[in-house]
């Protein structure tokens, strides 16, 4: 018998908190900011981020939990003096991430180039409709600046399944939310705040995908999905070898201290 239970699931959306967290977070990382560096004030950060002052000092508590910045009292928001330290336990974190999706594309690279050439051959009519509104949805959630992660894994699903064999599907259900490093919104993600320019080129990237698929070219589709998966592959690896010489760097600095 057919299992009717209805997914009610929904994405959650990151809190605004969150997103200011995460970028800041981010400059911490990059260097931009450190120890002992005053933030700008709450009504700079406000206009930086295009968002209210509850919101500002919510992130701001968040930050201080984490050992990141300190309040002074009458002085301000300042980042704390042993940084190095709490950075190089959240370098390490997410270089453990971008491990697992170095895993996860090595997987991935196995069984969706193939099935990219078979969805080329044997999708049908609405097949290649849903890989279209996958890839439109994509679209409509970047313009909107919207986690972009739960169309990203619906496009790749939507060619797995175009292969009509489940079992290519069935692979990809069991990386489940993994199979997508980029998506903020997953428990998985190796990043900090969403990128733009990264989610564009990953958007250009479908595209060739799909435009192979849509014209039942195998061979370009399967050449398609192999530089796309490729490509994230080589920045993952780039990523890890530039967080581990952070945490690296963060130990040493944390004994010498």
């Amino acid at each position: 018998m057919a299992d009717t239970t209805t997914d009610l699931r929904v994405e959650r959306k990151p809190k605004l908190s969150e997103t200011v967290v995460a970028a800041i977070r981010k400059q911490l990382l990059a260097g931009e900011m450190p120890p002992g560096h005053k933030l700008p004030t709450e009504g700079q950060l406000t206009e930086t981020f295009g968002v209210s002052r509850t919101v500002i000092r919510e992130a701001l508590v968040k930050l201080a939990a984490d050992g990141l910045v300190e309040a002074r009292q009458g002085a301000g928001v300042f980042v704390t003096e042993h940084i190095s330290t709490t950075l190089g336990v959240l370098a390490a974190d997410m270089g453990a991430k971008d491990s697992i999706a170095l895993n996860v594309l090595e997987v991935r690279l196995a069984i969706e180039i193939e099935s990219a050439g078979l969805a080329a051959i044997r999708r049908n009519a609405a097949q290649e409709a849903a890989i279209q509104e996958a890839f439109f949805e994509f679209e409509r959630l970047l313009l909107d600046s919207q986690p972009t992660g739960p169309a990203d894994l619906a496009f790749h699903r939507a060619i797995a399944s175009a292969t009509n064999n489940p079992f290519y599907v069935e692979m990809l259900d069991v990386l489940g939310r993994r199979a997508i490093p980029c998506d903020v919104t997953s428990p998985w993600s190796t990043e900090l705040v969403q990128s733009d320019d990264y989610q564009r080129g990953l958007q250009r990237e479908h595209l060739v995908i799909l435009n192979a698929i849509s014209a039942g070219d195998a061979n370009a589709a399967r050449e398609a999905m192999r530089a796309h998966l490729t490509a994230s592959q080589q920045r993952y690896r780039e990523r890890l070898q530039a967080r581990q010489a952070y945490y690296a760097k963060s130990v040493a600095a944390a004994s010498t201290g």
